[in-house]
């Protein structure tokens, strides 16, 4: 699960519920609650130093905890979502921008991951916005916060752990180390176990540094793809016209066939051309709450779900990823 998902997407309409906790009380077994997580980090080889760095003056913070407790209650439909959330014209442009930007950057990212340079800046895009909102939280009081309060505490403790490692490490200061409210950090937004794995020193500092280093950022979502799977030089996918009497809510999703059967079957491209007559498989994939849109999907949209699982974001990275280069 990837709790950050909620955070920065913009698809649900919340409404918050109200927690509050009296502050001596809950300081005081905040308290005792980060006396528990130094003596498991000390066992752990971090040092204390960092530890003292990490937790001075550090206290639970109300507005995580109602975060956390809110719930949906609504949803855009797939149109609004996509035109005006995901691929709208301002990201469009701004997105051309900074690929052009970055392209020899972005080649030598692609020569070493072999990921296209597209979807990592549609990804880049959607998470935070090129970079320029990567969230005003900081993580350790973020996951401390969640870790303590008690709901999924122990897997914000494990993530709270692994943020004291990167800190530890050197890759970050303190007082840099900010990201969303459940603890997602940089520019690619990974939770602390995802930059253990998946972050890299592509500028070759010796930092991973994906809140300030634009190489290490790209490079490290593109080494995530690297990671899932990525086909090198397979499309993501495709909007398609299903031939007629096709039925929406009858569509069988599972099935994979070549470009050429669904062809054969009489589906064709959105503008009315012929499909590829390709040996690429593909299934249908239905956007939620859309009201028509139908696409053919590749594996190389299944590794995109990888980094998000829901399939109208899938779609809207694939899109957008279409307007660049």
């Amino acid at each position: 699960m990837l709790v950050r998902r909620t955070v920065l997407g913009g698809v649900a309409a919340l409404a918050a519920v109200p927690v509050i906790i009296p502050l001596a009380r809950a300081q005081s077994g905040f308290d005792a609650f980060l006396e528990g997580v130094r003596a498991e980090a000390r066992r752990g080889g971090i040092s204390a130093a960092t530890l003292q760095r990490a937790f001075a003056g550090l206290k639970p913070n109300q507005r995580v905890i109602e975060l956390d407790r809110r719930q949906a209650e609504g949803f855009l439909t797939w149109e609004e979502y996509r035109d005006r959330i995901m691929v709208n014209p301002t990201r469009i442009a701004n997105g051309q921008r900074n690929y052009n930007d970055s392209r020899s950057l972005l080649q030598a990212i692609e020569t070493r991951f072999r990921v296209s340079p597209r979807v990592v800046v549609a990804i880049w895009g959607v998470e935070t916005n090129f970079g320029n909102n990567t969230g005003g939280f900081g993580v350790v009081e973020a996951l401390a916060t969640l870790a303590w309060e008690g709901r999924r505490a122990a897997y914000f403790r494990k993530e709270l752990l692994a943020a004291l490692r990167v800190l530890d490490g050197g890759h970050i200061a303190p007082g840099r180390m900010t990201g969303s409210w459940a603890g997602a950090m940089g520019q690619p937004q990974f939770m602390p176990t995802n930059f253990e794995r998946m972050a890299v020193d592509f500028d070759g500092d010796g930092r991973r540094d994906i809140w300030d280093s634009r190489a290490d950022a790209l490079a490290s979502i593109a080494h995530y793809f690297q990671k899932s799977g990525w086909r090198e030089g397979e499309p993501w996918g495709r909007a398609v016209r299903p031939p007629a009497g096709f039925s929406l809510d009858d569509a069988d999703t599972e099935t994979k066939r070549s470009l050429r059967d669904w062809g054969r079957l009489g589906f064709r491209a959105e503008d009315g051309g012929p499909l590829p007559a390709s040996e690429l498989e593909a299934t249908i994939v239905r956007p939620n709450r859309g009201s028509g849109q139908v696409f053919l999907g590749h594996h190389n949209l299944r590794v995109i779900r990888r980094y998000n699982p829901p399939v109208n974001y899938g779609l809207a990275v694939g899109l957008l990823s279409d307007r660049f280069g």
